[in-house]
């Protein structure tokens, strides 16, 4: 594309004001962590009839006018095929108060769509760029009933303004042309409490961090962080890499990755009251689309992690690059995003890229390497090849006319494509 960047350039976003650029991470795993943490006990039968009224009193729909029958709630011991789940950190709603500053609109300024494939096998999680530009359906604000026409070409945390969580739906949902069935949308005032539910993260710092703007104050090596520790490290965004949303992306990947791997440990899923005081603090801070509000329904999704290995859960970035026309906004990288999402709809296993450079982190040194990409077996045994690898018959002297070139092994890493699994672990880079 004409006037784009030359690869491994990179990306940065415009500052903008200190309170919108939390864009915490954890706001979105928040549900994730509920339901992957039920999946590990039992839940009590009057836990489940309290966390029920708290969640059916905020309940969004996010059904569009052309939109089918929501999906029936499955038995608790079972959940058929896969789904997607979209969660939205909403910046300066109702319910965040005023210690982050003051907004005149709300903000979607964390978007990551949770994908389960139908088989329960592998799981992906992709964040969206808030400053992505992208075009926007129409959408009906739910408050005061006014219609907003599509629109060509706006940044992505512009769609909460135009209609809600359900306009937020629509809009990823145009975008990745897949269809999202469920939805959560958060803010502030689960942080602190849903870190301390699951006592604390272990995330690690090539270098100290002290950055003011965030209020994060953080010495080189591991540390275990929780509540207010954690919400000020998933908002840094200028003490890590070269200081981007991009960087502070992946430093994000790097929390999620390490609080994947704690939750899927037997202490964490064997610990009924971290299960109960999760389930009830996301019951409380969490508003999610009509089609979550019934407990079964999250404890049936929570089991499908059960079968899914670390290094089959990726977490992904949108494949971005700089926008020409302004160096504050990132477009989509069509070609790239095209091949994530076909795989993600045919449930095609895959990789990111170990080579794509991600500012922000780095592969922790006291950890294994990365995960590596699996080869596709072929469907028969090999022989000693009859000619070099690479090569037909004929093509190089000295090889047999006629022979059957020897099977050329195929990889799952999609080239170009910037994430990781679960788990790789990662350090943060100080800036």
């Amino acid at each position: 594309m004409s006037g784009s960047r030359p690869a491994g350039t990179v990306i940065k976003h415009g500052r903008q004001p200190r309170h919108s650029a939390w864009s915490t991470l954890l706001r979105g795993v928040a549900v994730v962590l509920a339901v992957v943490l039920a999946s590990g006990a039992s839940v009590a039968v009057w836990a489940v009839w309290d966390i029920t009224s708290n969640v059916n009193s905020n309940a969004i729909d996010i059904s569009r006018p052309d939109s089918t029958e929501l999906p029936p709630v499955p038995n608790i011991d079972a959940f058929e095929g896969g789904f997607n789940l979209l969660v939205v950190g909403a910046d300066n709603d109702p319910a965040q108060g005023n210690a982050f500053g003051e907004r005149e609109v709300t903000l979607n300024d964390v978007n990551m769509l949770l994908h389960v494939s139908e088989d329960h096998s592998t799981a992906v999680v992709v964040s969206f760029p808030r400053d992505l530009l992208i075009p926007h359906p129409t959408c009906t604000d739910p408050e005061t009933g006014e219609t907003h026409e599509a629109r060509r070409l706006l940044q992505l945390n512009a769609a909460f303004e135009r209609g809600g969580l359900a306009c937020v739906v629509a809009t990823v949902s145009d975008l990745t042309g897949l269809d999202i069935e469920y939805a959560a949308q958060m803010s502030f005032g689960s942080v602190v409490q849903m870190t301390d539910a699951v006592g604390g993260v272990p995330v690690c710092l090539s270098g100290p961090i002290k950055d003011p703007l965030s209020g994060l104050d953080l010495p080189a090596g591991t540390s275990v962080i929780s509540g207010a520790t954690a919400l000020a490290f998933l908002r840094n965004r200028h003490g890590v890499g070269d200081g981007s949303d991009l960087a502070r992306i992946a430093n994000q990947q790097q929390y999620i990755s390490s609080l994947i791997r704690k939750i899927k440990s037997d202490d964490t899923l064997t610990d009924v009251t971290k299960l109960y005081s999760l389930a009830r603090v996301a019951s409380e801070h969490v508003y999610l689309s009509t089609s979550l509000t019934n407990p079964t329904q999250m404890v049936a999704m929570a089991r499908t992690f059960q079968t899914i290995d670390l290094d089959k859960l990726n977490l992904i970035q949108y494949p971005v690059m700089y926008d020409p026309d302004n160096p504050n906004r990132v477009i989509p990288l069509q070609d790239l995003a095209d091949e994530l999402f076909e795989r993600i709809a045919a449930d095609q296993p895959f990789l990111p890229d170990p080579t794509a450079e991600r500012e922000g982190v780095e592969q922790n040194p006291d950890a294994p390497a990365p995960t590596t990409a699996p080869t596709t077996p072929p469907s028969t045994p090999p022989s000693t090849p009859s000619t070099a690898p690479g090569t037909t018959p004929g093509s190089t002297p000295g090889t047999t006319p006629g022979a059957t070139p020897a099977p050329t092994p195929t990889t799952d890493v999609i080239e170009g494509l910037q994430g990781q699994t679960a788990l790789d672990e990662t350090c943060s880079v100080a800036n």
